[in-house]
């Protein structure tokens, strides 16, 4: 995996937080590796988990399979963007 292509992820991941949650760009701009999503984040409750993964399918060409979404992958940002990493940067 390059830097490179894990920032542009992570990006991505930004500007899908932003985009499906309602987020301002200053608090996407804010979340680090270790800052809680799923469960901490009110705006990203079950029913957003849906849309977030779809946004992130049409931004970064991949697909995300029902079995591979789980707890971890959405419990901090850096966990998401690894998962969409792992994904788009084969």
């Amino acid at each position: 995996m390059t830097p490179e292509g894990s920032d542009q992820v992570a990006a991505a991941v930004r500007g899908v937080l932003g985009a499906v949650l309602g987020l301002s760009p200053e608090r996407t701009a804010a979340f680090t590796d270790t800052t809680p999503l799923f469960g901490t984040l009110p705006e990203l409750d079950s029913m957003a988990v849906a849309g977030v993964l779809t946004e992130l399918e049409d931004r970064l060409g991949i697909t995300i399979e029902d079995d591979e979404v789980d707890g971890e992958m959405l419990e901090t940002f850096g966990a998401l963007c690894a998962f969409a990493a792992k994904k788009a940067l084969v």
